[in-house]
């Protein structure tokens, strides 16, 4: 099995062509240029591997040569959240990015013979937070309205016109939070925030939220590369165990041996009119709110249940920060 991985030095991407190369697949690491004057476009990078090099994903990237022998695409690269932009110009970055660049990279695999493409989209797609007792499924009730999960909704959706026309066979997984070794982000800054002890005043909240450990959402896509099963489909993907942010403060307290870490039970209404009053009325909605996923539907198509449960994701996620720390 020979596969293409774009954002191949991503969090998500370096882990992926590690466990790929580890079942002896063959990768080709898609990875921008280091600079304008470094002309090489492919070269031998290690066993197994190939590095192909790009400067940017956009509606014009240049991919001549990337997929000789490549049997699947699995397209991790995206444009994130960047700061000091006008919503404006946030939704015309995603959009040629996430859009216009998947779509472009997806009708060159297609025409170079590829045949499977794995589009690594967002929960996004289907909104911010979920009523109590419901939960997402693949299926849309919305179109998203914010600039990151438009463009990946938008993505999807041409995606599905492109195999439509050409017979390429398309995987979407829209995968919550992502946690592991290396994160960054909010679960960084819980982890930092109970390393050094301080208390927070999040007891009383009693949410639902799913996530997805690193190792559990690269099996997936693994298998969604091969899978008989999934071609045309949208999967959704978690560790089928959802949890309160009290429970994953108290869980990486307990996996860094903290005998005690103190969480002010402060009513989430207390916090959300603070937040409201501070402007961060978004920040009080992840905190408090729900977000679940409903993974049932692939879990009995791929009979795929997660490798790790949360616990041992959160174990092995702390043990690599503590790790790094000394």
């Amino acid at each position: 099995m020979k596969v293409l991985i774009t954002g191949s030095t991503g969090f998500v991407g370096s882990r992926l062509v590690q466990i790929a190369l580890k079942q002896g697949w063959k990768c080709v690491e898609v990875k921008r240029l280091s600079s304008q004057n470094d002309k090489t476009s492919s070269r031998k990078s290690a066993e197994n591997s190939e590095s192909f090099q790009i400067t940017d994903i956009s509606s014009n990237t240049q991919w001549e040569g990337a997929f000789n022998g490549v049997d699947c695409v699995v397209h991790c690269a995206a444009r994130v959240h960047q700061m000091n932009e006008s919503e404006a110009e946030a939704k015309s970055a995603y959009h040629e990015v996430n859009t216009l660049g998947t779509l472009h990279l997806a009708k060159q695999a297609a025409q170079s013979g590829v045949k499977r493409f794995v589009f690594l989209s967002s929960i996004k797609v289907n909104g911010e937070a979920t009523i109590p007792g419901e939960s997402f499924k693949p299926d849309l009730t919305n179109k998203p309205t914010d600039p990151y999960g438009l463009s990946k909704y938008d993505a999807e959706v041409g995606l599905q016109k492109i195999a439509q026309e050409t017979g390429l066979e398309v995987v979407i997984i829209r995968p919550p939070l992502v946690y592991g070794p290396n994160v960054q982000a909010n679960f960084l800054s819980m982890m930092n925030i109970v390393a050094k002890g301080l208390p927070l005043p999040l007891g009383a909240i009693d949410n639902k939220r799913s996530m997805v450990y690193l190792d559990n959402l690269v099996d997936l896509i693994l298998l969604s590369c091969v899978h008989p099963k999934v071609a045309g489909r949208t999967l959704l993907v978690s560790d089928d165990h959802d949890v309160s942010i009290s429970y994953m403060l108290k869980s990486i307290a307990k996996a860094m041996k903290k005998r005690r870490y103190f969480l002010l039970p402060i009513p989430p209404a207390w916090l959300k009119l603070a937040a409201k009053i501070v402007g961060k009325s978004e920040v009080a909605q992840r905190l408090c709110g729900n977000l679940q996923l409903d993974i049932q539907e692939t879990k009995s198509r791929l009979e795929w249940e997660p490798p790790f449960n949360v616990d041992e994701g959160i174990q092995r996620t702390v043990d690599h920060y503590m790790q790094k720390k000394k």
